[in-house]
């Protein structure tokens, strides 16, 4: 494989991918309004020579190019969170900023660089003709990532019947190959009481306060240790072989954590006593945790246990409506997952990295340092579609993608120029790579 020509290729794309990048910045695209989005991709899609482009009920846009056996999947989601208090932001985040090494403006990181260097990246493939009949490639954009992480791909999967050989998420990863993360999951409390008078409290039942001794041992939960006397072990427990037969990817991916993320009442009014309260409990995962052990920790926090039946712990469902109306439910939970580092597609974008750019993440001028510091194959921190991909469908999932993950939903966020550039090289390198002596 020619890869100097690869990066050659990659390089005198970068006008047109800034172009690109910037089009779609300017047109706002929060989860379930992403129409505007697939539209201008559809359009770069046909004018760098797609094979097929399809659209498919949710709303999904899905490029083909190729005609091989295997199918090779990179998956960008293509809606974007809002832009919070606009006063956060030095300039307008729609319409961003270009200059000499940067892009900036809403999704510029997280992520529409990603769609923009796989599309480029399938063009490289087919300018310099790496396509061959070993594979077909898919380059997907994908809706309502920000709201539900992987409901696209369980659409995809199981209505749409596109099953990969593996995929690439084009999350950015700030220079670096990342083959897990932790999941997460969304649980709801809810505690009954009886309402009253205030001026007699005693009378009533308050559900404030039963809440508030289940808080204390949910953040027990969080803050102790695993010591033999503990009486609630903390999650830092999954991190001992002792508690987990995971333990060493638990290790790799950090330590479960859980935090109340919202608080609910009812109540008669400001003069009676709260005759119900509801937490939701954001809970991220490690390796060896479930939804089943999740909520049965919960379930078993002795403050639950002393008020039994006026407790109720569960899971929230989605079923939000995307831009094209279609409805497709699923529960708010989104499963760790780690390719492991000896796999097959781990090996292969390691060597395309490594063939194309050495053995150390490389940036720009102002974060090659940084990164640098950094190994090279790491985990994302926040979540991605591989939570369907790799943990609900066991789909072969790995990550490498323009961008920094500290960018991702934060005011004046922006990118890299020579991310783009990377970032389709290595996509156009990794499936020859991947399918050699095949």
């Amino acid at each position: 494989m020619d890869f100097d020509s690869i990066n050659k290729a990659a390089l005198a794309y970068q006008q047109d991918m800034v172009r690109f990048l910037r089009d779609l910045v300017r047109i706002p695209g929060e989860s379930c309004t992403e129409a505007g989005h697939v539209q201008r991709i559809k359009e770069e899609m046909e004018k760098t020579g797609f094979d097929r482009i399809e659209i498919d009920p949710m709303g999904n846009i899905l490029g083909y190019m190729g005609s091989g056996k295997k199918l090779i999947a990179f998956d960008g989601h293509i809606d974007t969170v809002g832009i919070g208090n606009r006063d956060n932001w030095t300039f307008d985040p729609y319409e961003g900023y270009e200059t000499e090494t940067e892009i900036g403006g809403r999704g510029t990181s997280d992520q529409l660089g990603g769609i923009v260097s796989s599309v480029y990246g399938a063009k490289i493939m087919k300018d310099l003709g790496l396509l061959s009949d070993k594979y077909t490639i898919l380059v997907t954009g994908t809706v309502q990532e920000e709201d539900c992480d992987g409901l696209c791909w369980q659409y995809i999967i199981h209505e749409d019947g596109v099953k990969p050989e593996f995929v690439v998420s084009t999350e950015p990863t700030d220079g670096g190959i990342y083959r897990g993360q932790r999941g997460r999951m969304e649980i709801r409390i809810d505690v009954k009481g009886i309402s009253c008078h205030g001026s007699a409290p005693e009378r009533g039942d308050n559900a404030i306060y039963k809440m508030s001794d289940i808080l204390q041992d949910v953040r027990s939960l969080n803050e102790n240790d695993a010591a033999e006397g503990t009486a609630i072990k903390g999650l830092v427990k999954m991190l001992d072989a002792a508690y987990n037969p995971e333990w060493e990817e638990a290790n790799f991916l950090g330590r479960g954590t859980v935090t109340v993320s919202e608080i609910f009442f009812t109540s008669p009014s400001r003069c009676a006593v709260a005759d119900s309260c509801a937490v939701s409990l954001d809970r991220r995962m490690t390796a060896g945790e479930t939804f089943e052990s999740c909520l049965d920790e919960i379930r078993a926090l002795p403050a639950v246990r002393k008020y039994g039946e006026d407790v109720r712990v569960s899971m929230y469902q989605y079923d939000r409506p995307s831009y094209t109306g279609c409805v497709y439910p699923i529960e708010c939970y989104f499963p760790t997952w780690v390719i492991p580092k000896d796999h097959k597609v781990t090996k292969a974008l390691e060597e395309a990295y490594h063939s194309l750019y050495g053995t150390t993440r490389v940036g720009s001028p102002e974060t090659e340092a940084a990164r640098k510091a950094r190994p090279l194959t790491d985990k994302w921190t926040f979540s991605t579609n591989g939570v369907t991909i790799m943990g609900r469908n066991g789909i072969p999932c790995i990550g490498f993608g323009p961008g920094a993950e500290a960018q991702a939903h934060a005011p004046n966020e922006h990118s890299w120029k020579i991310d783009l550039v990377r970032c389709a090289a290595v996509y156009a390198a990794l499936p020859g790579i991947y399918t050699a002596g095949e």
